[in-house]
């Protein structure tokens, strides 16, 4: 019996260490390996994880519905991890769109999609790069008397670099079935602004002042912009008025909001973020993909619009960037009270 007791014991001991990942560093003698591990161990179970659904909801059980638009600015700390070279998130969106496995849909308001976020027109992929200013670039060669002898047309590598913000399309629901009260993102944006002729182009970057050459406290492009603080003739302190247009080195700068370059429908993109992960300041074995940040809301956001009859966004009924960024607040918590009174009594 003891025998037969032993057999087993060495028999499920053998299947263990077959089971286990061989590790290179504790070999004893020379291995030759095809495929050189970077690491201890292989990390295998972000590729093969899968999306787990949500929850199902019928329509009757919707108590009650409200749909918001945020914006994710990656500048602030919390969003870093989004714009990690390790894991930059515009590049998995561009990758996956480029080699078909997402659907970009075109973000211009036509009769049958006014607002441009119902993914009803397909937007081709080569349309795509052009969205973030082509996908080439002219060459010019020139002799010694600085004369253009030739020129050709070379590919230009993408860069999302100047990809800093993020909208999100997302509704907030009442399941009376479940009494859950939770949001369900909708669509993924990536913000682009417009080239145009004049504008400056660090967008954005923290803006210079340009008679002390230190960085201002407020962005042209940010919508929550703050007002820098100026000094009156009396030497007292006050917050410099809204202007339509900033004054860069004494020439007017035209102000353009950051537009989407096209639209990502969430529950598609959630197979491929699913095997994505998320690069973490403090430990690199976070076992976290983006799926898990966007589901389980890990990231820093401000609402831009919430739905209402006449469609209006924050910005076009409050001027002050301040006000905008309490507004933004006031929505915010007016969610969060719905749900807190259904539980009063």
């Amino acid at each position: 019996m003891k025998k037969i007791a032993v057999s087993l014991i060495a028999v499920a001991y053998s299947f263990v260490a077959f089971g286990q990942q061989e590790n290179l560093s504790n070999s004893t003698k020379p291995i030759h390996a095809e495929e050189p591990v970077d690491g201890y161990v292989k990390k295998t179970d972000m590729e093969n994880r899968k999306v787990i659904p949500y929850a199902n909801i019928r329509q009757t059980d919707i108590a009650y519905s409200k749909r918001v638009w945020r914006e994710i600015d990656l500048r602030e700390k919390m969003n870093k991890a989004f714009a990690s070279p390790k894991s930059k998130l515009i590049d998995i969106i561009i990758d996956a769109v480029m080699k078909g496995e997402l659907t970009a849909y075109d973000p211009t308001p036509t009769e049958n999609d006014p607002n441009g976020d119902s993914f009803k027109n397909v937007l081709p992929a080569d349309q795509v790069m052009a969205r973030f200013g082509g996908d080439s670039v002219l060459v010019e060669e020139f002799n010694e008397n600085n004369e253009v002898v030739s020129s050709r047309y070379e590919s230009k590598s993408f860069s999302g670099d100047n990809v800093i913000k993020f909208r999100i399309k997302e509704d907030w629901i009442f399941d009376k079935q479940r009494s859950v009260f939770e949001p369900r993102i909708v669509g993924i944006a990536p913000l682009i602004v417009p080239q145009i002729p004049g504008m400056d182009s660090n967008v954005g970057l923290q803006p210079v002042d340009a008679v002390a050459g230190q960085p201002t406290n407020a962005d042209p492009f940010d919508p929550f912009a703050v007002p820098p603080v100026q000094e009156n003739n009396t030497g007292d302190a006050e917050a410099s008025p809204n202007v339509p247009t900033p004054l860069v080195n004494n020439t007017f700068v035209p102000q353009v909001d950051p537009t989407p370059a096209f639209w990502i429908y969430f529950p598609e993109a959630r197979h491929i973020l699913v095997n994505k992960e998320v690069v973490n300041r403090s430990n690199d074995a976070t076992g976290l993909s983006y799926d898990d940040v966007f589901i389980k809301r890990m990231f820093a956001s401000y609402i831009v619009k919430e739905s209402n009859p006449e469609d209006l966004r924050i910005k076009d009924y409050l001027n002050d960037g301040v006000e905008r960024l309490y507004e933004s607040e006031r929505i915010k918590k007016s969610l969060m009270d719905y749900e807190q009174d259904l539980w009063s009594y």
